[in-house]
């Protein structure tokens, strides 16, 4: 119920002052400006949204990132035989884009604390996409400067990652900031996804892999564009966090990171290869290659993604009635439980496609439980003043242990393995899923983590709601 006041928050209440005739209708003495319905009202109204619109431009952004970084493990074989790389030359497209990601994180992190974060994000989208569109004219002697091209790319898409976050944080609060949190975290699985679909479908229709960079890079300069016209508050700077549940957090957060590197850039390539071995399609000896896998496994990742963050969402506001260790069991729970049916792909993939996708299915979903939770109990076992510096911190670290290095180390192991029989079709598909095996171990080690943050999580949050509240008396002093 909306309660009038001397400036009233009701968008289609009138003005305190305004004149009536005796039968109750305005008078026309009133003013336009004050009448209900009135484009005084009416603007007042959409300004009030203004953080909710804020929010889905962000996460509309943060949708082309993902497509941006996946649109190459989606046409992967096609590079691979562009280029005439074997899989550990193509596990350092990735391994180059993390690390350069990687490294640009802190810095982001302490620009986006002092200067303009609307700014930042914008010259971001820009570089990053221009890199990406430039990218798709490097000629096959030229694959080290394609590795330049990803790096560039990752170094620009560090802006993105690290800021947007903390300024939906710093527009809602409680279960708005998780379910707000939620819809822009939704953008990794359904960005990912999308990827995979955009650079199998481009390169279907076009016959040529380049093409779906250039729509990339197109994409992500309209996205630019959008960003401008929102106006971003900006944070003080503070110091960095430092809090138990803050630090395994963040280490369950680089095994999650590990593990869906690693699965984003070779699982289509995976299936593509146990199809080969199936004698469901023919192995690729000429562009383009077979983009069927990597258009069902983008659509699975989509959907799975967004069943994941809803489940984990809905999930955690049941049990914060039950636990106030709610957040982290439930990624914890989630994460024990994917371990499980990423192990069963490499079970059925030999035999039974369809078994395969289905696990993938389950054990992704599971997966992605955790990602809004996590970035939920970061923000508030960190106070607001040094948010963009935890993401900066929480993000170098994950991709520090996790994803910077995992897709080239698992294409390392695979070259070792191959190359006692390099000339078998099975044995190519059986050394790729030897390596692969690694992931459900590092999945069941970030839910260990998970576990550990349970129990310092009430301490910590505590904490920082009481440096809050001493931060709130200061200033009311002042």
């Amino acid at each position: 119920m909306c309660v009038e006041k001397e400036t009233s928050d009701c968008p289609l209440s009138g003005s305190s002052d305004e004149i009536r005739s005796l039968n109750g209708a305005p008078s026309a003495a009133t003013s336009a400006a004050d009448t209900p319905f009135s484009p005084a009202e009416k603007f007042r109204a959409l300004y009030r949204l203004r953080p909710h619109i804020a929010a889905g431009v962000l996460s509309f952004g943060y949708v082309v990132n993902y497509m941006d970084r996946f649109t190459v493990a989606g046409v992967l074989a096609d590079i691979q035989r562009h280029f005439g790389v074997s899989d550990s030359k193509s596990g350092l497209l990735p391994t180059v884009f993390i690390c350069s990601f990687m490294v640009a994180t802190p810095i982001f992190g302490f620009l986006g604390d002092r200067f303009n974060r609307k700014l930042i994000l914008s010259c971001g989208i820009f570089f990053w996409s221009a890199v990406t569109l430039i990218s798709s004219f490097i000629t096959k002697p030229n694959f080290w400067l394609f590795l330049i091209s990803r790096g560039l790319v990752g170094f620009g898409e560090a802006s993105y990652s690290t800021i947007a976050p903390t300024i939906i944080a710093d527009m809602f609060a409680k279960d708005t900031r998780t379910c707000m949190l939620s819809f822009f975290y939704f953008a990794i699985p359904l960005g990912s996804g999308l990827g995979y679909i955009l650079g199998s479908c481009v390169t279907q229709a076009s016959g040529d892999w380049h093409w779906a960079l250039r729509v990339d890079g197109e994409w992500g300069e309209c996205t630019a564009a959008e960003m401008l016209p929102i106006v971003l508050s900006n944070a003080l700077p503070g110091l960095p966090p430092h809090s138990p549940s803050f630090v395994f957090s963040t280490l369950a957060s680089a095994s999650v990171s590990f593990a869906t590197g690693v699965l984003g850039v070779w699982i289509p390539l995976y299936l593509f290869r146990a199809e080969v071995v199936q004698k469901n399609i023919e192995p690729c000896t000429a562009e383009p290659c077979s983009g069927r896998d990597s258009l069902i496994f983008g659509a699975i990742t989509c959907v799975t993604g967004f069943l994941g963050l809803i489940v984990g969402v809905a999930a955690t506001r049941w049990y914060r009635t039950k636990s106030s260790r709610a957040d982290p069991l439930v990624c914890a729970f989630g994460m024990l439980s994917s371990s499980i049916f990423i192990s069963l792909i490499f079970v059925f993939a030999r035999f039974n496609i369809v078994g395969a996708y289905m696990c993938i299915f389950i054990g992704e979903t599971l997966l992605f439980l955790n990602w809004a939770i996590t970035a939920d109990i970061l923000m508030y076992v960190v106070i607001p003043t040094r948010r963009s510096t935890a993401v900066a911190l929480q993000s170098f670290t994950s991709h520090l242990l996790g994803d910077a290095g995992s897709p080239y180390l698992i294409g390392v192991i695979s070259d070792v393995i191959r190359h006692s029989k390099p000339d078998l079709d099975l044995w190519e598909f059986l050394s790729l899923g030897y390596a692969l095996m690694l992931c459900p171990f590092i999945i069941v080690l970030g839910g260990t983590f998970f576990l550990a943050t349970a129990h310092f999580i009430v301490q910590d949050r505590n904490r920082a709601h009481q440096q809050v509240e001493e931060m709130r008396l200061v200033s009311v002093k002042v």
